[in-house]
C-alpha cells in the first residue's frame, strides 16, 4: 500500500499528486517492489532488510540515494503477553524525495515533531526523533505495567504474573539493543552531515535528537537493571507466599485430623471406660474432646505465631 504526502504550509498532508516528495510504502507488494528496484534503483536486499524486524540499524550510501534502517517499537498485541517487539523502518533519501518502507501500517507523522517541517532533510530527522519518542512512550508504559505486576506478585502465587514480568524484562533487552542501534545511525549521520545538505537549524536539531536518544537509552537501561535486580526478590516473595499457604493448610489438616482420630477411637467395637447407660453424656463428652483438640491446636498456633 502506498501513501503520498505533500509539504503544504509547513505540514505533511496526504495527497494523491504525482509530485509528492514523501512516499510511504506499507508492506509493498511485488509490483511496488519492482518499481522501487527498477525505477528508483533501490537494491532488493535493502528493501528486504528494511522490512525485516531482526535487521540492525545501519546507513549506506548508494548511487543516487542514501539508505537508513531505523528501529522502532512494534504495535502491541494482546496475544504477545507483555512481550513488546521491535520493527524496522527503511528510509531512502533522494535529492528530491523521501521513500519510507514499513512492514505494517503505523502512524509515523503524528507526533509533536511534525507541527512544523521545512524540508526533506528536516522530515528525515523528525521521523528519527518520532521513533525515539515512541520508545520513550513505551518505556513509560513498561514502568506502569511493572508496578501493577509487582502488586499482583506480592499477593498472588500464579506463575503468569512472573511470566509477564519476564517478558517485560526480555522486551527491555530488545529495546536497549534497538536504541543502541539507532544511536550508531545517528552518529553516522552526524559524521556525514555534508552529504545530507543539512542547514544550520537541522544540524542543531540533529544534536538534540542525539541527546534525546542517549537519554532514552539510559532510561531503558535503568528500567532493565531494576527489573533484573528485582526478579530474584519477587521469586522469593512468591515462594514465601506458597510456604505460608502450605503452613496454614497443614494447620487446617491437623485441626481436622485430631477430632477425627478421637471420634474414631471411641467408635471402635471394643469395651471402653464409658457406661452404655450414659450414652447421651458419653456422646457429648467425645464431641467435647474432639472440639477441645481442634481449639487446642489453634491456640498453640496463635501462641507460637507459626
Amino acid at each position: 500500500m502506498l501513501k503520498k504526502f505533500k509539504l503544504i504550509d509547513g505540514k505533511l498532508v496526504e495527497n494523491d499528486s504525482s509530485e509528492c516528495p514523501v512516499l510511504v510504502y506499507i508492506a509493498p507488494d511485488e509490483g511496488e517492489k519492482k518499481y522501487l528496484i527498477e525505477e528508483l534503483k533501490i537494491d532488493q536486499y535493502n528493501i528486504t532488510s528494511a522490512l525485516d524486524p531482526n535487521e540492525i540499524g545501519r546507513m549506506e550510501f548508494d548511487e543516487g540515494h542514501t539508505m537508513l534502517i531505523i528501529k522502532q517499537p512494534k504495535r502491541y498485541c494482546s496475544d504477545d503477553n507483555f512481550l513488546l517487539k521491535i520493527s524496522s523502518m527503511g528510509l531512502f533519501i533522494f535529492p528530491d524525495k523521501l521513500i519510507i518502507l514499513l512492514a505494517e501500517d503505523a502512524p509515523i507523522f503524528d507526533g509533536r515533531q511534525f507541527i512544523k517541517v521545512r524540508s526533506i532533510q528536516n522530515i528525515l530527522l523528525k521521523v528519527i526523533h518520532r521513533c525515539i519518542s515512541h520508545f520513550e512512550e513505551h518505556l513509560r508504559v513498561i514502568q506502569a505495567i511493572s508496578d501493577e505486576l509487582e502488586e499482583k506478585i506480592n499477593t498472588s502465587m500464579e506463575n503468569k504474573h512472573l511470566h509477564n514480568m519476564f517478558n517485560l524484562e526480555k522486551s527491555l533487552v530488545y529495546y536497549l539493543k534497538s536504541i543502541s542501534s539507532n544511536s550508531k545511525v545517528i552518529e553516522k549521520i552526524k559524521a556525514n552531515v555534508a552529504k545530507f545538505n543539512f542547514n544550520p537549524e537541522d544540524i542543531e536539531y540533529l544534536d538534540d535528537v542525539a541527546i534525546e536518544n542517549s537519554q532514552c537509552y539510559e532510561q531503558a537501561n535503568t528500567h532493565s537493571q531494576v527489573l533484573s535486580s528485582m526478579m530474584d526478590a519477587w521469586v522469593s516473595v512468591v515462594s514465601n507466599n506458597l510456604n505460608i499457604l502450605i503452613k496454614k493448610l497443614t494447620l487446617v489438616m491437623i485441626c481436622i485430623m485430631l477430632p477425627t482420630l478421637i471420634i474414631s477411637v471411641f467408635s471402635m467395637n471394643v469395651k471402653l471406660p464409658l457406661e452404655q447407660e450414659l450414652s447421651g453424656a458419653s456422646f457429648w463428652l467425645i464431641v467435647g474432646l474432639a472440639a477441645f483438640s481442634a481449639i487446642g491446636v489453634f491456640l498453640i498456633w496463635r501462641h507460637k505465631k507459626l
